[in-house]
């Protein structure tokens, strides 16, 4: 009896990674938490392939772990209905969920770097299989465990829903920027909680479904995120958000005269 109850657990657990890690190819940044994080990402049976029309931007020196842009350009590929970012080496991996509605595949950000790590940009297509890009950057640690400014500085209350928006139109395309006052708490400092912007809608002025966004505490303080919705002559952006302790964010940006 002792010798079954000892062996019948690690046997159940090798059957369940090996299908968990098979349907993934072998990664170029020879990340070691590659699998670790592809699987949560992507599952276990879909299909993945590396890709370099997937356009991970992002500066080659992280200067500021705390704050470091990272751009994903997938509008050279067809069918996309999701993108991700992926830090390999962050304690938290996934910065920003991304599902297309009426939009161009495009995100810019800006997140959190814990040390030096993988980041990656994952869109997925409507077969449901994924394309994936990405780069090492070099970066000091403490990025996501270090006190927001604004905890430091003790006004983060005083200006916490406040958002900022903007709409240009460059070669017929429009770029949504919004910008939220938030700390983006990890819970990685001693006696701050974990605290976050946590969702985002965004709509055209008329109703139509142009993206929804799923963000976790990796997304840098005071968040900023860049879109590129498609939009008729005339439509501004509505934006529905809420964070982890139920506040609301919610308004309007006029539209491209």
């Amino acid at each position: 009896m002792t010798r079954w109850m000892i062996l019948a657990p690690i046997v159940s657990i090798a059957l369940l990674a090996t299908p968990a890690t098979a349907a993934l190819p072998k990664d170029p940044l020879a990340s070691p938490m590659w699998a670790f994080v592809g699987n949560q990402v992507f599952g276990a049976n879909a299909v993945v392939r590396f890709d370099p029309r997937v356009k991970v931007s992002f500066p080659t020196i992280a200067e500021n772990q705390r704050v470091f842009p990272v751009q994903v350009d997938a509008r050279g590929i067809p069918n996309v209905v999701r993108m991700v970012i992926m830090v390999d080496l962050n304690p938290i991996q996934l910065p920003l969920d991304y599902r297309l509605e009426d939009a161009d595949a495009f995100v810019a950000t800006r997140i959190k770097l814990d040390q030096r790590t993988p980041v990656r940009g994952a869109v997925q297509l409507k077969d449901g299989s994924w394309l994936v890009s990405g780069g090492w950057i070099d970066a000091a640690g403490g990025g996501c465990s270090a006190p927001p400014v604004s905890r430091v500085k003790g006004d983060w209350s005083q200006h916490l829903g406040e958002v900022r928006g903007g709409l240009w139109q460059r070669d017929g395309t429009a770029r949504l920027s919004l910008a939220f006052r938030h700390p983006m708490d990890t819970g990685f400092v001693d006696n701050i909680a974990a605290y976050y912007l946590d969702e985002l809608a965004v709509t055209s002025s008329t109703g139509r479904p142009l993206g929804k966004l799923k963000f976790q505490a990796a997304l840098a303080e005071d968040p900023v995120i860049a879109l590129q919705p498609h939009l008729r002559e005339g439509e501004g952006v509505r934006f529905d958000g809420r964070d982890t302790n139920g506040i609301e964010f919610r308004g309007r940006v006029e539209p491209i005269r």
